[in-house]
């Protein structure tokens, strides 16, 4: 008889539309509105990254989401005292401290969680603190997972990217075992496990079946997806392969 597989979440960033609106420098289309209607499309959590230049996503959109959401707020963070200011203040659920550049397009790896042992440590514990779960994104390396266990952080966020940027199926593959090897070793030593970057309805399913994965963060792709099918849609088309996937784990 199979053991029944282990839930996988869906967190969809929506930092993207706000790109669009900010592009016009107008009023639409609102974040919140696409985070709502992603909720009821089945979302089991919204991720929103307000980044120091505030390219998309702005102080208010956090506050106006964080105090409407029938789900959870994942609040994507530099590990600046600005960022720390506003997280202890709006209080989100989670909370993910990503590295950042100004002069990037998108985040371009993972945290140097060890080369910041302090800072980070200083930042986790503070977050806990005042009941908020806090994830360090963070490349697949043991070293780097061994550096957030002592820094204090309940999960890591594995970035994908290389995964979903290889262009050869033995590239794939390849990044995908070190995924998967980083979060065995992850929950191994009690850290729960998030991924994400780049992921998209052509890639995601292998990562899916990786069963220590809790949740997967998507948002380029997605809204991407939706300006043909619309967003309820593409989160329902998303969140049905990641959960066939998962399924697939145990059969």
């Amino acid at each position: 008889m199979p053991t029944q597989p282990k839930p996988i979440l869906l967190g969809v960033n929506v930092d993207h539309v706000a790109t669009i609106r900010q592009a016009r420098g107008v009023s639409y289309p609102d974040p919140v509105h696409a985070a709502l209607q992603a909720e009821m499309a089945g979302a089991d959590g919204i991720t929103m990254h307000l980044r120091e230049d505030r390219r998309h996503i702005q102080d208010e959109d956090i506050d106006r989401f964080a105090a409407c959401t029938q789900t959870k707020l994942n609040f994507e963070m530099a590990a600046t005292a600005e960022m720390l200011e506003i997280a202890l203040r709006v209080k989100p659920m989670d909370v993910c401290i990503v590295p950042e550049k100004r002069e990037e397009l998108t985040t371009e790896g993972g945290l140097d969680v060890a080369g910041n042992a302090n800072a980070l440590t200083t930042m986790c514990g503070e977050l806990a603190d005042n009941d908020i779960r806090v994830s360090l994104f963070i490349d697949p390396s043991e070293a780097q997972i061994d550096a957030t266990a002592k820094a204090g952080a309940a999960f890591i966020e594995l970035h994908t990217g290389s995964y979903a940027e290889a262009r050869t199926a033995a590239g794939q593959q390849k990044e995908l075992t070190k995924l998967a090897n980083a979060a065995a070793y992850a929950v191994s030593l009690g850290i729960k496990v998030n991924a994400g970057h780049g992921l998209t309805r052509y890639n995601v399913v292998p990562i899916a079946r990786i069963p220590q994965i809790h949740e997967l963060n998507i948002g380029h792709s997605l809204i991407a997806d939706a300006m043909f099918c619309g967003l309820p849609q593409a989160v329902q088309q998303m969140r049905r392969l990641m959960l066939e996937a998962r399924q697939h784990t145990s059969s």
